[in-house]
């Protein structure tokens, strides 16, 4: 017999961003293959009648469904979408321990366990199911969609390649064997003591206070995360962060192998001031090299929009909502 766990999930409005007058939301649960069980938001557009067309969105990676995918789930169903925003395993109001671990594997299931709420949900039509991940759940919801044949279309928005970065480095400047001997040689120590102290040891979220030289995209996360913009107690990236050894795994498993036979539509869209653009270029050529099945994929650059932007809008409000509107109406038929 399937069970899901209890969790205690926090009722009251509790976002980073305000509650909308057109859509109904709830709290719902759901189970991943592996036992665990995920919390999620449901927002459902007023007056609803029809089955609806549904997207499951996630992301970023090591935020929590009160920050950036609830603003994307929320928005999507004022435009006539049922959704759900949800915190991955281990993290935010869904369970599985120990606490702030990552799985390229576990964490791809999680975006196929919301497909499988989605598709047995009386309210929707289990034919027009899409997905939207961000920042490092854009990874992950293309290896979902290389995946999962019943998602029909794909957004990846400011997406990090999350194998590529452990095992490579930022901007791939750490990408020599030696180099990941001596990640893997110091992930392997810190496992030894983390089970001599009896605890996982935190990596740190956000950096703060902020050092003057930080990398801009350093700042840019700090203003995001650590600011009245974004903060979230729940957040890993504006707290504690994951543990040190949470990503070990990463390390040795790209994610994106098969993604040039994704026959379902998907959306990559990047700003051009991002320090991340060179995840989202690669990953869409990647996908159409040698690709039978280019005419439903689409990179879309925004013009002046840096890595934080497509979190929240930024100052400009940059997300293109119309853009994904027309994207998911046009593959979600």
């Amino acid at each position: 017999m399937i069970r899901k766990e209890e969790l205690k999930l926090t009722q009251e409005w509790d976002k980073t961003f305000p509650k909308s007058d057109k859509v109904n939301h709830s709290k719902v649960t759901f189970i991943n293959r592996y036992g665990i069980t995920l919390a999620g938001d449901m927002y459902i557009p007023k007056n609803a009648e029809d089955k609806l067309p549904a997207i499951a969105v996630c992301g970023p990676f090591g935020a929590v469904k009160e920050q950036c995918s609830g603003l994307y789930a929320q928005t999507m169903a004022e435009r006539g979408f049922l959704t759900i925003a949800f915190d991955p395993s281990f993290t935010g109001e869904s369970g599985g321990t120990p606490r702030y671990m990552a799985s390229p594997d576990i964490n791809t299931e999680d975006f196929m366990a919301a497909v499988d709420f989605l598709s047995l949900n009386d309210k929707v039509d289990p034919e027009r199911i899409g997905i939207i991940g961000i920042c490092g759940w854009g990874g992950m919801a293309v290896n979902t969609a290389a995946l999962d044949t019943r998602v029909k279309a794909t957004v990846a928005s400011t997406m990090y390649d999350m194998t590529r970065v452990n095992a490579k480095g930022y901007f791939d400047s750490e990408d020599s064997e030696e180099a990941r001997f001596e990640k893997r040689k110091a992930m392997c120590a810190q496992r030894l003591e983390d089970l001599k102290n009896d605890e996982y040891k935190l990596g740190g979220g956000v950096i703060d206070p902020l050092p003057d030289d930080a990398p801009y995209f350093v700042k840019d996360y700090h203003d995001y995360y650590k600011t009245d913009r974004g903060y979230h107690p729940r957040s890993l990236n504006s707290n504690g962060g994951w543990n040190v050894i949470g990503c070990q795994s990463f390390i040795n498993q790209p994610i994106l192998k098969y993604s040039n036979e994704i026959r379902s539509a998907v959306m990559i869209m990047h700003g051009d001031k991002a320090h991340s653009c060179y995840f989202g270029k690669d990953a869409y050529a990647d996908m159409i090299k040698d690709s039978k099945y280019t005419d439903n994929k689409e990179l879309l650059i925004i013009e002046g929009a840096t890595h934080t932007d497509l979190y929240d809008g930024g100052k400009d409000k940059v997300i293109p909502f119309d853009k994904l509107e027309s994207f998911f109406a046009t593959y979600l038929k």
